[in-house]
């Protein structure tokens, strides 16, 4: 795994008779060791290795490309590589699938034109993590919710209960647009109140897309890591005020993924 150094050899892919190309992670500062692992993508997993420009480097592994990428295992891979040097060093994530033809065009083609760039993205990363926080409604809350502050959704409720569905179509539709309406309006305001919350101790806040229909909130949050343990505290504070309405999960540190113009 990478961590700090003031000094480092060149590590390179290990040379394979085959054809084979680079699968890049992500840039990091030049002067990291790295413990080369058999835990990149592909069947069977690539051995990491650094590429080296000046004063940042590029995380890689060997690729064969007769295996195509795809697979879960390939993303979870990526992901958990890069989420583990995020904790020991800054890191500048690539989007999954980023391949180049050698390490000689990683250091030449995205490096070098890119050095100063990224070296300065890091600088601003350094001392820094990501964190995500996922909040999903506790099932049956919202929706007494919108029941109790909704008449229309109420009458409708009590309109079509015991009635087959044929009957009250018209009125199943019009009920499941208000709830969803709903849902959507309190999910926009808990996210704010959480952000507002969760502000004090964060670098930057970004509201993601919710990935389920009873998403509360879906923050991704860069946190000084010296004032993660504030940040969890006020995460904390926010979980007991929602209790038995709203459920929260904080995942993390990660590599910056919201936060830095993706390198590739």
């Amino acid at each position: 795994m990478a961590h700090p150094a003031h000094a480092s050899e060149e590590a390179r892919p290990q040379e394979s008779p085959q054809a084979t190309a680079t699968y890049l992670y992500g840039v990091l500062p030049a002067d990291v060791e790295l413990t080369p692992e058999d835990r990149g993508v592909g069947d069977p997993p690539g051995r990491t290795a650094l590429v080296r420009h000046g004063e940042i480097a590029a995380l890689v592994s060997e690729l064969h490309p007769d295996r195509p990428l795809g697979r879960p295992q390939d993303l979870m891979a990526h992901q958990s590589l890069l989420d583990d040097v995020a904790a020991e060093v800054p890191v500048l994530p690539m989007r999954f699938g980023a391949v180049m033809e050698s390490p000689e065009a990683v250091a030449e083609e995205l490096l070098a034109p890119h050095h100063d760039e990224f070296r300065a993205a890091l600088q601003e990363l350094e001392g820094r993590a990501q964190f995500v926080v996922k909040g999903r409604y506790v099932e049956g809350a919202v929706l007494g919710e919108v029941l109790r502050e909704e008449p229309e959704a109420a009458a409708l409720r009590d309109q079509i209960r015991g009635l087959p569905e044929e009957a009250t179509w018209d009125a199943r539709i019009r009920l499941g647009e208000i709830i969803n309406q709903a849902i959507e309006a309190k999910r926009d305001a808990d996210s704010r109140a959480l952000a507002e919350a969760l502000a004090p101790h964060a670098v930057a806040i970004m509201v993601r897309e919710p990935t389920h229909e009873e998403d509360a909130a879906h923050l991704a949050v860069l946190v000084e890591t010296a004032r993660r343990e504030d940040f969890e505290d006020a995460l904390e504070e926010c979980a007991d005020q929602w209790e038995g309405r709203i459920t929260l999960r904080l995942l993390g540190p990660q590599a910056a993924y919201d936060f830095v113009p993706g390198p590739g």
